[in-house]
C-alpha cells in the first residue's frame, strides 16, 4: 500500500467512471444473468463490496424484487433454489470468505462473479463474469473499484426494471469527481483540520447512501489508520449521539436525510463539529457543495471521494 499511488488512483476516478458509462451504453453485462426468471437475488461480499451490495439490495427490495445482501462470512448463509441468482463481488477476485461462500452455492443456482481482476478463483466459480472495469489500483486500496461496483449495481437495477438511467448517473458522478479534484486544494486542508480530531471522525449518511459513509470511514482507517466510524442519519440518534457529550466529536454529514434536524439539535447543543457535504444543513460548521450533488445516484459514486482525498492527504503527511 502506498499513499502517493493511492492519490494517483483517486485522480483517475473521473476518466475511469466515464469509460464505464461508455461501456454500459452498449450491451449490458447483466443480460445473460437475468435472461431467465429469478426468484431471489443473493449478494455476497466483504468490506466495501458488502457496502455496495447492501445498497443494491435495499433498492431492489424497494421496487419489489426480493434481494438479500449477505456478508460472505455469514453463518448460516441464505438458502437458495435453482431459480435464485447469487452475485459474488470481490475486487481482487480472491477474498477468502467470498471464495468459500461462493463454493457453497456451486451447482445449486446461477452464480455471477463481479471482480476487478481476471482469471480469479471467484470468476472460475461463477457461470458469468462481470468485470468492474476500474483498472488496476496501484495504491493497494479498493477505491475506484468501489465506485465502479456501485455503477454496475445501478446498471443491474436498470436491467431489472427497464430503466436506462445508470450511464447518465455515472457520467454525472465523473463530473462531480472532476469538480472535487479540481478544487481539492481549496477544501481538503480545511476539512482535514475540521474533521480529523483527537477522538476520530464520524461519517453519517441516509440509509439509501449508507455505503458512502461506510466506504468513507474505511478509507480513513485503511490508509492513514485513523479512527473513523459510519452511521445512518436517523439511527445516529440511537447509537452514536452519546459520544457528543464526552468527546471532541467531529462529523462529516453526507446530506439528504429527513432526520438531519434531530441530529443537528444534539450536535449544536453539545458543540460538536459538523461538516456537511452535498447540501446546506442549518447549523453546520462548513458546507461543501460540488457539481451534481443533487443527483442522488451520482453521489453514491462521487461523495466517498471527499473522505478518500482527506485520507490520502493525512496518509501522505505520515511519510
Amino acid at each position: 500500500m502506498d499513499p502517493q499511488l493511492f492519490h494517483m488512483d483517486l485522480e483517475a476516478t473521473p476518466s475511469v467512471l466515464r469509460a464505464l458509462a461508455t461501456s454500459l451504453r452498449g450491451e449490458s453485462p447483466w443480460g445473460e444473468a437475468i435472461s431467465t426468471p429469478i426468484r431471489r437475488i443473493v449478494l455476497l461480499g466483504m468490506g466495501s463490496s458488502h457496502f455496495a451490495n447492501s445498497i443494491l439490495a435495499l433498492r431492489l427490495q424497494a421496487v419489489g424484487i426480493p434481494a438479500y445482501a449477505a456478508l460472505a462470512s455469514a453463518d448460516p448463509l441464505p438458502a437458495v433454489t435453482s431459480d435464485d441468482l447469487v452475485i459474488s463481488v470481490s475486487a481482487s477476485g480472491g477474498s477468502a470468505e467470498t471464495v468459500a461462500a461462493t463454493k457453497t452455492y456451486t451447482g445449486k443456482c446461477r452464480i455471477v462473479a463481479v471482480t476487478n481482476s481476471t482469471d480469479t478463483v471467484i470468476e472460475h466459480l461463477g457461470d458469468l463474469h462481470v468485470p468492474m472495469q476500474a483498472q488496476r489500483e496501484e495504491g493497494g486500496v479498493a477505491c475506484r473499484s468501489f465506485a465502479n461496483t456501485m455503477g454496475l449495481h445501478l446498471n443491474l437495477l436498470d436491467a431489472l426494471t427497464g430503466s436506462t438511467s445508470a450511464p447518465a448517473a455515472i457520467e454525472a458522478a465523473a463530473d462531480a469527481a472532476d469538480d472535487l479534484l479540481g478544487r481539492a486544494s481549496e477544501w481538503v486542508p480545511t476539512l482535514s483540520e475540521l474533521l480529523l480530531g483527537p477522538d476520530g471522525t464520524a461519517i453519517v449518511a441516509p440509509a439509501r447512501r449508507l455505503s458512502s459513509a461506510q466506504q468513507s470511514a474505511l478509507m480513513l482507517r485503511e490508509g492513514p489508520r485513523l479512527p473513523a466510524i459510519a452511521a445512518e442519519t436517523g439511527d445516529w440518534s440511537h447509537i452514536d449521539v452519546y459520544l457528543t457529550k464526552t468527546t471532541d466529536y467531529r462529523m462529516l454529514l453526507l446530506s439528504g436525510s429527513p432526520w438531519e434536524a434531530q441530529l443537528m439539535e444534539w450536535c449544536t447543543s453539545r458543540g460538536s463539529t459538523v461538516v456537511c457535504a452535498g447540501g446546506d444543513t442549518p447549523g453546520a460548521t462548513y458546507a461543501l457543495r460540488y457539481a451534481n450533488d443533487a443527483n442522488d445516484d451520482a453521489r453514491l459514486m462521487a461523495e466517498p471521494l471527499i473522505a478518500e482525498l482527506i485520507a490520502a492527504r493525512a496518509w501522505g503527511a505520515q511519510g
